[in-house]
């Protein structure tokens, strides 16, 4: 994947597989640490202990449609190639924690790509799940929980046209307020 945004969606995917109501995505830019922190946390069935360590195996994967799972290993390997860190924390039946830590200045970090397009794609492509986007620059933030906007819209579903184009909207003004359209 070329672009941290798409491992952030693959593994968001992978939560509303497992189920998960609620995902949290966090992203942390901190320029000053020389740190960009993404962490996915889902509330969805868990993986046992045996799952976990097996998870950053490209060979290894719980979905019948294909043999391998990119996703994770991949995600991990750009983390780690820059200096960084990645780990998963799971419990069955409680949901999956996934942290991934880059030095942002390292020469192969990858951008962060189209993060407002990603949150965005999967608020409108999976309307029965609760998104909560919180994205962090140098100390400053936004967030949006799909929760309250389902409290302000009552039945108008999230992917009605005029919402999405809102939502779209309301994430990409509120990144740039947030960060002043820096390049992650």
């Amino acid at each position: 994947m070329t672009e941290i945004s798409l491992n952030i969606l693959d593994v968001a995917e992978n939560s509303t597989r497992a189920g998960a109501s609620l995902v949290s995505i966090s992203v942390d830019a901190d320029t000053a640490a020389d740190r960009l922190t993404v962490v996915i946390e889902d509330n969805g069935c868990g993986m046992t202990q045996e799952q976990v360590s097996r998870v950053t195996d490209p060979f290894f994967t719980t979905r019948t449609t294909r043999k391998v799972g990119l996703g994770v290993p991949f995600f991990k390997y750009a983390a780690e190639s820059t200096g960084g860190s990645f780990s998963i924390k799971s419990q069955p039946g409680a949901g999956t924690t996934v942290t991934a830590v880059f030095v942002l200045s390292h020469i192969d970090r990858m951008p962060l790509g189209d993060i407002s397009g990603t949150i965005h794609t999967l608020v409108v492509y999976h309307p029965d799940t609760d998104f909560r986007y919180t994205y962090r620059y140098n100390g400053r933030s936004f967030a949006l929980d799909t929760r309250e906007f389902r409290e302000i819209l009552g039945d108008v579903p999230l992917d009605t046209p005029e919402v999405s184009s809102y939502i779209m909207d309301y994430l990409t003004e509120n990144k740039l307020e947030t960060d002043g359209g820096a390049s992650l």
